[in-house]
């Protein structure tokens, strides 16, 4: 019975995957307080309402926010910060369609409905999410 235990505890353990921030090459950026409120009647964040219209929130996180309508009432929220880059300028996102695309030279570019490199392999890191929580006519996003 004990090696079962043990078996078991190992397996879970090793199954476990690593999330970025294991990662070494995933330390770019900071780990700042996020606690945002958006209420969805306001006109900047109108385009909400629409599934697959990503809108920018500047000044919060690293490099602002992008929150996206993934579904009838569901949100993602992603620093917009390039997260395999030192932070600068050039490091924002930009929204393209659904994609966060880098200004940086190498333009890296990221799924703004899950947060994964949009070319599979290529990228050690995907965006930094937050959470999101709907109350009536307000979204919560914090981490």
């Amino acid at each position: 019975m004990k090696v079962y235990s043990l078996l078991i505890i190992f397996l879970v353990s090793t199954a476990c995957s690593k999330n970025n921030a294991n990662n070494e090459n995933c330390k770019f950026l900071l780990d700042l307080g996020v606690n945002e409120t958006v209420n969805l009647s306001l006109p900047q964040y109108s385009q909400l309402d629409f599934i697959s219209v990503p809108v920018y929130i500047p000044n919060a996180g690293n490099g602002g926010i992008i929150v996206t309508k993934t579904g009838t009432s569901s949100y993602v929220a992603f620093d917009a910060a390039d997260p395999n880059h030192i932070f600068s300028s050039c490091s924002v996102l930009s929204i393209d369609g659904i994609n966060g695309i880098c200004g940086c030279d190498d333009k890296n570019e990221y799924n703004l409905f899950n947060g994964l490199p949009a070319k599979s392999g290529i990228l050690p890191c995907s965006l930094r999410p937050y959470r999101v929580e709907k109350s009536g006519n307000t979204l919560l996003i914090f981490n």
